[in-house]
């Protein structure tokens, strides 16, 4: 299938700030080519549960042949967005996520990459000459959250507490308080320098904005396309994790999510969500299209737990 917007305005500035998080951009669709002039397809610069770097080879077959605009509710590690800007490189793409610290994250990605690898060499340094006390240091210092003075440092306590904490976990409390503890690893990579900068020219003229999902895919129009990746229904009653942000996220959660979902698709957005292959939510999406693939279960406090398991691609459009 074929998406075309045929009006076309010039794009928008490299660094705007999204201050209303209006969309009004519009561009022509580009056909599936691979991004010329870049030297590397970025990979996601932080650790993250439920990353989909290990399906992107699986997922090829759901995605479009052309993508005009693209949304993502949330957006995690961003392995489809970045995966997607490689080979659309005209694709505006809206990124959304409750989190506002990841957010904060990829806009320093985005417009201080540099900056953002000098303040990490100075947490390694730290880290390496400290280690749990240096890590408890920073893990402590809550009242950065919310500056939008200390976009850089933010984001830099970010990533070095996702690189040193245990499994790479990220989990806040009820007060949005960073809560997980140090790791084992003593000398973790906390960036790769080419990686961050090729991220950083993907994100260039990207719309970033800390948004709930039902107003990111309420603002979809016919021939969008959106991944959606929400906190997964739990498999067990001890498997549930959704405290990524503040916010819970539970069935009544799923369900206001199915709703925009078919609200989207009605309106003719090409869609495509992932979750856990649970009756659940096969349930729930029964009148979509439901494709099985297989993941790596990593958070796990049993290492013997850890494997492959089945999750659930729902789909409403076949290309």
């Amino acid at each position: 299938i074929r998406y075309k917007i045929r009006r076309k305005i010039p794009a928008p500035s490299l660094h705007k700030p999204e201050a209303d998080g209006r969309l009004n951009d519009e561009q022509v669709s580009i056909p599936f080519a691979p991004a010329r002039g870049v030297s590397r397809e970025a990979q996601p610069f932080l650790k993250w549960v439920g990353g989909k770097a290990q399906l992107l080879a699986k997922f090829d077959e759901f995605f479009p042949t052309e993508i005009t605009r693209y949304f993502e509710p949330f957006i995690g590690g961003g392995a489809v967005f970045f995966h997607l800007k490689h080979r659309f490189p005209k694709m505006k793409a809206f990124l959304r996520d409750i989190n506002p610290e990841l957010v904060n994250a990829y806009r320093a990605v985005r417009d201080y990459p540099r900056k953002l690898m000098q303040l990490l060499d100075a947490h390694a340094t730290e880290f390496k000459a400290k280690s749990a006390d240096y890590f408890y240091f920073v893990r402590a210092q809550h009242h950065l959250t919310g500056d939008e003075e200390k976009i850089v440092e933010r984001a830099a306590r970010m990533i070095f507490l996702n690189k040193t904490c245990f499994n790479g976990l990220w989990r806040v409390n009820a007060r949005d308080e960073f809560n997980v503890p140090v790791g084992s690893n003593k000398n973790p990579g906390l960036y790769n320098a080419e990686n961050i900068l090729a991220a950083s020219r993907s994100l260039e003229g990207m719309d970033l904005a800390v948004e709930d999902f039902r107003k990111t895919l309420n603002q979809t129009r016919p021939g969008d396309f959106a991944y959606v990746d929400p906190p997964y229904n739990p498999v067990s009653a001890t498997a549930s994790f959704t405290s990524y942000a503040k916010e819970d996220f539970g069935e009544g959660e799923q369900r206001e999510l199915h709703a925009v979902f078919a609200e989207a698709a009605r309106r003719g957005v090409c869609l495509m969500l992932s979750n856990s292959d649970t009756p659940f939510i096969r349930k729930l999406y029964c009148d979509f299209q439901i494709h099985t693939v297989q993941a790596r279960r990593a958070i796990n406090c049993d290492g013997s737990k850890r494997g492959r398991i089945n999750e659930v691609v729902v789909t409403n459009q076949t290309n």
